[in-house]
């Protein structure tokens, strides 16, 4: 993501409930993401010009925990250094400012309002994936998260250009070997390197 817009990035589970196994104890997947807060161009919007705000492109990736170096890898990995990050208080991402981001924390203690000003974009993808996940396929395993996470970010950062993402896709369908059904059930196919 490029260093012209400011990008919001949390961390959040992804899964059902569990029963039986004690507070506290859960089979939930992590899953970090990142997303471009953008801004309309100046319009005019009755007699006030205004700019309207929106979620620009997504990213997501599944996280083995939510440590320090996890979290940090993911923003190296997906946002350009110099980049303005916005994030909760979480001290997994304390090392973003030494590593050449614009940092701005800011720790939440739950409070909406806080959550609503600060981290807004990231939130409202995080639960358009998960109404994606329980309305459109029930329940998601978690050998399979990975690739329903990149279906979705596909869908997110083409949502506004369908016919380029359908031309897409079949781009990619040319030039990318799929799995096989041995592959995708045997645990051999990596769909994060796909």
């Amino acid at each position: 993501m490029q260093a012209d817009w400011p990008v919001e990035v949390d961390e959040t589970l992804v899964g059902g409930r569990t029963k039986g196994q004690g507070r506290g104890v859960h089979h939930k997947s992590t899953v970090a993401g990142a997303i471009e807060v953008r801004l309309q161009p100046l319009g005019v919007h009755g007699k006030k010009p205004h700019r309207a705000v929106y979620a620009g492109r997504l990213r997501l990736g599944l996280m083995p925990n939510r440590s320090a170096k996890t979290l940090t890898g993911f923003v190296q990995e997906n946002v350009v250094k110099g980049a303005v990050v916005r994030t909760d208080g979480w001290s997994g991402y304390d090392d973003l400012l030494h590593l050449g981001y614009a940092h701005e924390p800011m720790v939440l203690d739950g409070e909406s309002e806080k959550t609503e000003a600060h981290l807004p974009m990231i939130h409202i993808a995080f639960s358009n994936l998960k109404t994606w996940l329980m309305g459109t396929h029930h329940s998601v395993s978690k050998q399979h998260l990975a690739a329903y996470l990149n279906e979705f970010v596909f869908r997110f950062n083409r949502r506004f250009y369908p016919m380029t993402a359908f031309a897409s896709i079949l781009g990619i369908g040319m030039n990318v070997a799929g799995p096989t059904y041995r592959s995708l059930y045997d645990g051999e196919w990596d769909h994060c390197a796909h």
